[in-house]
């Protein structure tokens, strides 16, 4: 673990010397190369953390520490830096996201706000086709706008990896209430799971 340490502070060292050395060499407009140079030195910083987190693990720290230190839940921790072991098969277990999982959350909404419910439902996996039809998805739809108004906007999808499952949850704005569309995706990008989650202001009870 201190040879995986050392070679991420090696490698963050050696993109801080590129990344000065590019400022001194480009032209000074060069703003694309300059923040390509800055995020690659924000990910040698994060593989540092991750090293640093790994040796903690091994000396004993708990996730709940490790949270603490981060600023974030353990939960989160974990998630970001656990390496989970698959029960079935005793082998690690993958925790990247599926990717473009954000573009594709954003796409099934657009969809369903739009009323494609034919082209949401052709994205369900066997389990999903069977258990909410077109017409239950309109229903739904629906049902929601009769509570809170027209669709107006989306924000940014949080995402996180469950098993073999890439979870999104993106906040949606209608004219009186707020809601989260949790999408779940399976690797093929099938969707394994639909909900729309009102959320709560906290002055709210439920």
């Amino acid at each position: 673990m201190k040879d995986t340490l050392t070679e991420a502070v090696r490698a963050l060292k050696a993109r801080m010397d590129a990344f000065l050395a590019a400022r001194v060499l480009a032209r000074s407009d060069d703003w694309a190369g300059s923040i390509g140079h800055a995020m690659g030195m924000q990910a040698a910083a994060d593989d540092i953390v991750r090293a640093v987190v790994q040796q903690a693990r091994q000396n004993g720290a708990t996730w709940q520490v490790i949270g603490d230190a981060l600023g974030v839940s353990r939960q989160a921790a974990f998630q970001r830096y656990g390496k989970p072991i698959d029960p079935r098969t005793g082998e690690p277990m993958t925790t990247t996201p599926l990717p473009g999982v954000a573009e594709l959350a954003v796409a099934v909404i657009e969809d369903l706000t739009s009323g494609q419910w034919t082209r949401v439902a052709e994205q369900f996996d066997p389990a999903m086709r069977d258990g909410l039809s077109e017409d239950a998805l309109a229903a739904a739809w629906a049902q929601i706008v009769g509570l809170s108004g027209a669709f107006e906007g989306l924000g940014e999808p949080e995402i996180t990896r469950a098993g073999d499952l890439t979870i999104t949850n993106t906040p949606l704005s209608m004219e009186a209430g707020d809601y989260t569309a949790r999408i779940v995706f399976r690797d093929d990008r099938t969707i394994a799971g639909l909900h729309i989650l009102e959320r709560r202001t906290p002055h709210e009870r439920p």
